[in-house]
């Protein structure tokens, strides 16, 4: 029997946040945090797969999805500070993390936070940000960013910004991926610009959890900070590489059996 999708609300300090989970409420917690402009609906596929053998938690991070946006400028630690309050709001006491793209960023900057109430850390397509990141990204333009019009045609500009890293003949990839950018707004750029300050260099080094490094080789953000990343990882209890082959941008949706046995399978060796 596929275990059932149930959506909750937390009233935290930025007002209330939204989260969606699956399986057992006594199974291992594993938190689930979703790319720059998506919401919890980029695992939507994947909850009850790791449902099966854990408590799946995928929440909306701050001012995304259906979770308040509070009065605090956007920034990675922001977002990571309000995913803690999530988990003692469930009275989850320790939890593997699984983030992509920005959830990645944000789930490095959990773990160095909270030490080893994180047990391990899944990084799915996550960029190293030091300050040569942070000069390549200022360089190049908005990834998202589109100008409003009276017609409709932004949403038509979305679309193609994204089209060319999403599979061929799956439209409904970009379907979800442009209702979650409405949801947001004019704030389509905040997680990129969130990504971009973040001082990972400053961090890392307090990442001393077990580390699975998930590469989408089709992915052109992510796939080349692979190994630089794996390499910055240094006091990490051990670093490895998965590739999930044909893997794009929206890898979790895209190929949810492929990326949710990827995390349960190393989960399950760390048993």
């Amino acid at each position: 029997m596929t275990p059932t999708i149930r959506r909750a609300f937390a009233d935290l300090s930025v007002g209330q946040v939204h989260c969606a989970s699956c399986g057992d409420v006594d199974a291992p917690p594993v938190l689930l945090l979703h790319q720059s402009p998506r919401s919890w609906r980029e695992y939507e596929a994947v909850l009850p797969l790791l449902g099966a053998r854990h408590r799946a938690i995928a929440m909306d991070t701050v001012g995304f999805g259906d979770s308040a946006a509070g009065s605090e400028p956007a920034s990675i630690a922001h977002w990571a500070r309000v995913a803690a309050e999530l988990l003692d709001a469930l009275r989850i006491e320790r939890v593997a993390v699984v983030g992509h793209h920005t959830g990645g960023v944000i789930a490095i900057e959990l773990a160095a936070a909270l030490g080893e109430r994180v047990r391990a850390l899944v990084l799915s397509s996550t960029p190293y940000t030091d300050e040569a990141f942070r000069r390549a990204r200022a360089e190049r333009p908005p990834i998202d960013e589109v100008e409003p019009s009276e017609d409709g045609s932004h949403l038509a500009a979305l679309w193609g910004k994204r089209q060319g890293f999403y599979p061929p003949h799956r439209p409904e990839l970009l379907e979800a991926f442009v209702l979650d950018a409405l949801k947001v707004g004019r704030r389509l750029e905040e997680g990129h610009r969130a990504v971009a300050s973040y001082r990972m260099e400053e961090r890392i080094d307090r990442v001393t959890q077990p580390v699975l490094i998930v590469r989408a080789p089709e992915d052109p953000f992510a796939s080349p900070h692979a190994q630089e990343l794996a390499q910055h990882l240094r006091h990490a209890a051990s670093v490895r590489i998965a590739d999930i082959e044909g893997g794009m941008v929206p890898l979790p949706d895209q190929l949810p059996e492929a990326f949710a046995r990827c995390v349960d399978d190393f989960l399950a060796g760390l048993a």
